[in-house]
């Protein structure tokens, strides 16, 4: 397989993306992964989606699941003390500073291995400096402008949800979507094809035979 970068879509409100990044060394040798920061707020906004913690039936599945994936990928989950909480702050540290993924591991460390929610400014002050990014890039109008961009970039792609994994391909962008769509980037990954065969290929030509108002 020939040398390639995929971008690892993330937003620290998500405990899915949390997850996956435990499956990151499952990836092929010259596979590397570029992390980019995006606000799922307003991707639900523009696809006119609501969250999972936003509804109150899915709500507690949502993170029961998230604790059930991780466990069986060896990540202990504690979730913060409220959820969803607002992480626009701590994503603009995260995109100003353009985070690796060490850092982003960090990052996620604080959120759902501490259990804590990087959304007051005690809070922020704490985790900016657990990922030793200053504090003052919250506010930094270039930090704002990254993580607006890197979001408008990801919808551009087709980015709906995260974790999102984006691959450039000859048609465009792939997107494989959650921790459990993994295991089909990994399969496409290893043959490129996978999609324009069948039992694939049709599905390019289903339409829409209803939609709800």
């Amino acid at each position: 397989m020939t040398a390639r970068t995929i971008e690892y879509c993330y937003d620290l409100i998500s405990p899915f993306a949390h997850v996956a990044l435990a499956r990151l060394d499952e990836l092929p040798a010259g596979v590397s992964v570029r992390p980019v920061p995006v606000l799922l707020g307003a991707i639900l906004n523009h696809w006119g989606q609501r969250g999972p913690a936003e509804i109150s039936a899915k709500r507690l599945h949502t993170y029961r699941q998230s604790v059930f994936l991780g466990k069986q990928h060896g990540v202990d989950l504690r979730f913060p003390p409220r959820h969803p909480f607002n992480p626009l702050k701590a994503l603009r540290l995260m995109a100003g500073a353009d985070a690796d993924l060490a850092t982003v591991h960090r990052a996620f460390d604080f959120v759902f291995s501490q259990g804590r929610a990087p959304d007051t400014d005690a809070e922020l002050a704490a985790f900016a400096d657990f990922v030793s990014i200053p504090v003052e890039l919250a506010g930094n109008d270039g930090a704002k402008a990254a993580l607006r961009a890197n979001t408008d970039e990801a919808i551009g792609r087709g980015v709906f949800g995260v974790p999102s994994f984006v691959c450039a391909s000859g048609s465009g962008y792939e997107v494989f979507w959650g921790v459990d769509a993994f295991d089909m980037l990994l399969a496409w990954l290893d043959d490129e094809t996978l999609f324009t065969r069948e039992p694939y290929q049709h599905l390019n030509e289903v339409t829409i035979g209803i939609e709800r108002k």
